[in-house]
């Protein structure tokens, strides 16, 4: 019946035989009786997710008598039971079939029937933005507006990259990124910190909403105004999809246990990493560049397999540099690195580059791959350090703009 197959008791007896199910005259004329007195067109459906339901409880059992039978085991590495036993029924839950080979008509149908929904889907949004005034999107937005035109945000499946120096921006990116996510559109995140405790998230958001210092809602120093301001702006939050977690000790598996939670409790569509650089090695005696490569890999996996997009944060060195930087681009979607802009002349030449004005910049986000865009692109931000705030530079005008022009007296 999914494959577009009528279920006619001819139908069901052909794929009986192939299967091996039917092998007995007895088997055969249980079915009929089946189909005579409960099957009809009306409510197939019902009895097809009958059958499915009643497949799923006994691969539920298969499960646990398995992971019963390991538990004797004297030797048992338990983290890796834990984690394999949760992909296992996570696989379980979300219907995820077995691997199989395709028909050249399959592919086709599939890509006729992908088509078909892209091209409905992009002119109801196209559409919507339209009246709204803004860029249709396939996937999470970064709340910077060249960067969303030009990758169409952040797409199920796709891992990111930003890199940035100690004490330069990666947690207010990471936030500000947050924000565009779930509190300025309505999607769930999960964002994992393995520097900050909670409380230190929750401050540096009330900045970041309220449009007030940091440093005053750390030290208290706020007028009543200022902080009616503040709570608002937690109100804000409170309405929000951000589902945070703050593991000093974080691990791969661990990584792997808490976003499957997330994707069947709360359905995110981005994770959040901040920053990789802080979790424990996968194993002792890899050097730092072996242990990001590694976890970078299986964060790409996570991402394919759980349809969402991850957002990974990594530290460069004092020059700028990531070791492993080759292997890890190989595995991402998109590589971003958050570079300080301080001297004027640094601005004048990005700003040639660009063939634009902007507003006096401080940072750049250079795009060093990106799978489905343009790279090597440079996107001038303002980031105010005293509320936590990034966003990207506004183009100015230079003052030239008229000349050459006739001007009527």
């Amino acid at each position: 019946y999914v494959r577009g197959i009528r279920p006619t008791l001819v139908e069901i007896f052909k794929e009986g035989h192939t299967l091996g199910f039917l092998t007995k005259t007895k088997d055969i004329e249980s079915i009929k009786y089946i189909a005579e007195h409960y099957i009809s067109d009306q409510n197939i459906k019902y009895w097809i997710q009958k059958v499915k339901q009643a497949n799923k409880a006994r691969e539920a059992q298969n499960l646990l008598r398995k992971y019963n039978a390991t538990l004797n085991d004297g030797k048992l590495n338990i983290q890796q039971f834990i984690t394999e036993a949760s992909s296992d029924f996570f696989a379980l839950a979300m219907d995820a079939g077995s691997e199989k080979i395709d028909t050249p008509q399959e592919v086709a149908d599939l890509g006729i029937k992908l088509v078909t929904e892209r091209v409905e889907r992009y002119r109801k949004m196209a559409e919507e933005c339209r009246i709204q005034g803004q860029v249709p999107m396939e996937g999470v937005i970064t709340g910077l507006p060249t960067l969303d035109r030009m990758t169409l945000g952040m797409k199920p499946g796709d891992l990111v990259i930003l890199g940035a120096q100690t004490g330069h921006g990666k947690t207010a990116f990471a936030m500000n990124v947050a924000k565009a996510a779930c509190v300025d559109t309505k999607n769930n995140i999960l964002y994992i910190n393995t520097e900050m405790s909670k409380e230190q998230i929750a401050r540096r958001w009330g900045a970041i909403l309220s449009d007030v210092a940091l440093y005053q809602i750390q030290s208290g120093s706020l007028t009543n105004e200022q902080k009616e301001t503040v709570v608002q702006a937690y109100n804000r939050l409170r309405k929000s999809g951000f589902y945070p977690c703050s593991i000093p000790n974080l691990t791969p598996q661990k990584l792997d246990v808490m976003a499957r939670k997330a994707k069947i409790q709360r359905n995110i569509k981005l994770l959040i990493l901040d920053y990789v650089g802080r979790m424990e090695k996968v194993q002792k005696g890899m050097d730092e560049w072996q242990v990001l490569e590694q976890i970078v890999k299986s964060i790409k996996l996570l991402a394919q397999n759980l349809g969402i997009a991850c957002l990974v944060l990594v530290q460069l060195t004092p020059t700028g540099e990531l070791q492993g930087a080759k292997r890890m681009e190989n595995e991402c979607d998109l590589m971003l690195k958050m570079i300080p802009v301080e001297k004027d002349e640094h601005r004048k030449k990005i700003e040639q580059k660009l063939k634009k004005h902007f507003e006096e910049f401080n940072y750049r986000i250079f795009v060093q791959k990106a799978r489905d865009a343009e790279s090597g692109v440079s996107i001038p931000l303002v980031f105010e350090k005293p509320k936590q705030q990034i966003r990207e530079a506004q183009e100015e005008g230079t003052g030239y703009e008229d000349i050459g022009t006739v001007v009527d007296m």
